[in-house]
């Protein structure tokens, strides 16, 4: 096989360089409670757990028929304007959400040093870095500004820019587009299933930085090579420069 070097650095941001996937999970449980007070929290978190990674719609959908939902949401379609159940969770979602994005001293408490250490280490070693987020370009401005890292990328991407979220690999295929590289030129730092599965469909190398929401899945199921599954994040930068060293 042909050697290729690594050029680029696409961060993921929910659950990579921030823990908002948690954040996430804790606004559809107080979403899901209002619709259904019976449900406990660890009940809805278990529920998104399964579905990490996916965007707000397909979350939605997804948990409205996983935890019985749809009579409630269905009562409350009038109140919120809403041609479907999900959509009645997802406005309540995004009500509870909007308090935790306007608390920056919140997002900077679930920040992932090793994950924002690899960033500013990619920089300084004159790596190209971008970000590649299923979050709405809104969320991501937002979080970006709460961390200080709203200089750090050369190319964003949201999923305001494709039509197919991950595990697709369009948005991964667009920001290489934009960065002028070949997808093999791309290192990708992910923590969830669907983006590692977009990354791989791109053609990118690829490194999954697990977490609690994430770590099980990845264990339970042949995602990725498990040279390149981190679950101790002290060990990140030892795996990230023996992916580099690696032929593709």
């Amino acid at each position: 096989m042909t050697r290729v070097d690594i050029r680029a650095f696409i961060f993921d941001l929910d659950g990579t360089l921030v823990e908002t996937e948690r954040l996430k999970a804790l606004s559809y449980a107080a979403a899901a409670r209002e619709l259904r007070p019976a449900l406990s929290e660890d009940q809805v978190v278990d529920a998104f757990t399964e579905f990490v990674g996916q965007t707000r719609d397909d979350m939605a959908r997804n948990l409205t028929a996983r935890l019985g939902l749809e009579e409630a949401a269905r009562a409350r379609m009038a109140e919120f304007g809403a041609g479907e159940p999900w959509q009645v969770l997802s406005a309540l979602r995004t009500r509870h959400y909007e308090g935790v994005l306007g608390d920056p001293d919140l997002l900077r408490g679930q920040r992932y040093p090793h994950n924002i250490e690899l960033l500013h280490w990619a920089r300084r070693h004159e790596f190209r870095t971008a970000l590649c987020s299923m979050s709405h370009r809104t969320e991501i401005d937002r979080v970006l500004d709460a961390l200080g890292l709203a200089d750090c990328f050369e190319v964003i991407a949201s999923v305001d820019d494709v039509a197919r979220p991950k595990p697709d690999p369009e948005i991964d295929l667009l920001v290489a587009r934009r960065l002028g590289l070949h997808p093999a030129e791309c290192l990708v730092i992910e923590d969830s299933p669907p983006g590692v599965q977009a990354a791989r469909g791109a053609g990118m190398a690829v490194i999954a930085v697990t977490t609690p929401l994430t770590r099980r899945q990845f264990r339970d199921h042949d995602l990725l090579d498990r040279r390149w599954v981190v679950d101790n994040p002290e060990r990140l930068q030892a795996v990230v420069r023996e992916r580099l060293e690696a032929s593709t």
